[in-house]
C-alpha cells in the first residue's frame, strides 16, 4: 500500500510553515501529481498531575482558530530532542512545575493525510512547583488546576477544542482508572 516517491519540490521552507509537493507512484502504477504534504516538527504534550491530585491545564488564544483554549501543556520537539525530554522542558516552562514521574501513553498522527509529524503524549505525576513560568516571546499562558472530576465533565461537555489534546486526556482518564474501557 505503500507510495513511492518519485520526486519532492519544496514551496515553502520557514521555521513554523514548510510545505512541499511531491509525485508519487500508487503501488498499482498509478502517478499522483501535486500531493501536498505539510511538514512540522513533532510535538509532546502531557496530563500533568500535581502530587495532591490536582491536573495542570492552560489557557491561552490561538489565533488559527480564533479561540482562547483550555488545553494541557506541552509543544515543540526541538531538533534531535527526546520527547520525554521535551516534555520536561516544556512544562516547566509553560507551568513551573516539576515531575517525579513520566509514562507514555500515546503516540498519535495529528493528520496523516497532509502533515508528517507526531505527538507524544504523557501522563505526568506527583508535579511539584519549583519556579515561575519561563515563556517564550509571544506566549500569553494562564495556568489553571482542576480536580479530575472537573476535567472529566469538561471533556464530556466538549469544552476541551484542541483535539490532540481531548484523546491525551481520553487515554490519561483510562489509565487513571476513571473511565472504563
Amino acid at each position: 500500500m505503500k507510495w513511492k516517491t518519485i520526486s519532492s519540490k519544496y514551496l515553502i521552507q520557514k521555521p513554523w510553515a514548510t510545505l512541499r509537493v511531491d509525485n508519487c507512484e500508487l503501488p498499482d502504477g498509478r502517478i499522483a501529481n501535486e500531493y501536498y504534504v505539510l511538514e512540522y516538527p513533532n510535538w509532546a504534550n502531557a496530563v500533568a498531575v500535581t502530587d495532591d491530585g490536582q491536573i495542570i491545564m492552560v489557557r491561552q488564544y490561538r489565533h488559527s482558530g480564533g479561540i482562547t483554549s483550555i488545553e494541557i501543556p506541552g509543544g515543540v520537539i526541538e531538533e534531535n530532542e527526546d520527547p520525554l525530554i521535551a516534555i520536561e522542558r516544556e512544562l516547566l516552562e509553560e507551568t513551573g512545575y516539576a515531575f517525579e514521574k513520566f509514562e507514555l501513553i500515546s503516540t498519535v498522527y495529528p493528520n496523516p493525510a497532509t502533515s508528517n509529524n507526531v505527538c507524544y503524549c504523557y501522563l505526568a505525576t506527583g508535579g511539584k512547583k519549583i519556579q515561575e513560568q519561563s515563556l517564550d516571546e509571544f506566549e500569553d499562558i494562564s495556568v489553571e488546576l482542576f480536580s479530575v472530576e472537573e476535567v472529566k465533565q469538561m471533556v464530556l461537555e466538549n469544552q476541551i477544542p484542541q483535539a490532540l489534546h481531548a484523546t491525551g486526556l481520553f487515554y490519561a482518564l483510562l489509565k487513571l482508572g476513571e473511565i472504563k474501557s
